[in-house]
């Protein structure tokens, strides 16, 4: 059984972009095939609350090969684009130092609800439910139309660019 959710998808307006690419690209480290967001439609920092999508296209790196003649978006990049979205709610809103960025820490009761093909729009909504210096944690759901597809807590941890040590002492 799904776990409630954070937010009806169907309440969300798409089509009303917050950030795009490019300014996801001002706040995310990640380029070319590792950019795993479209757009973000929801910034709410009352609620903790954020939202965006990616549009799975059918001439990305992985289709040829996974799998063939049945292309499937990999879990793992499920997992990095909901690792995205919470790094871009992060950075964009100065919960880190200036310098740092958000980096992949880990991941909890990650559950596949169902495929995710070419075509698609993987929406993404993202509520943050730890925030500490050390470590930042989301509660994620994905979404194909009504349906959820994805669900898990993403743990993010701030790292300073550069610098191979891990999480820096405050």
């Amino acid at each position: 059984m799904p776990p409630p959710l954070i937010l009806d998808p169907a309440g969300l307006d798409l089509d009303r972009v917050v950030a795009d690419r490019e300014a996801i690209r001002k706040v995310n480290p990640q380029r070319f095939e590792m950019e795993q967001l479209t757009a973000i439609v929801l910034v709410d920092r009352e609620q903790r609350m954020v939202a965006g999508y990616k549009d799975i296209r059918d001439d990305e790196f992985w289709v040829r090969g996974h799998m063939p003649d049945f292309p499937l978006f990999p879990g793992v990049l499920i997992c990095e684009a909901a690792a995205q979205l919470g790094a871009y709610y992060v950075v964009s809103g100065g919960d880190i130092a200036e310098g740092h960025f958000l980096g992949f820490g880990g991941m909890e009761g990650v559950r596949f609800r169902g495929p995710i093909r070419p075509g698609d729009r993987l929406v993404l909504i993202g509520k943050m439910i730890k925030s500490h210096r050390r470590q930042i944690s989301f509660n994620v759901q994905g979404f194909v139309g009504s349906t959820m597809v994805f669900h898990g807590d993403i743990i993010g941890v701030p790292l300073k660019q550069g610098d191979s040590a891990g999480p820096e002492e405050a």
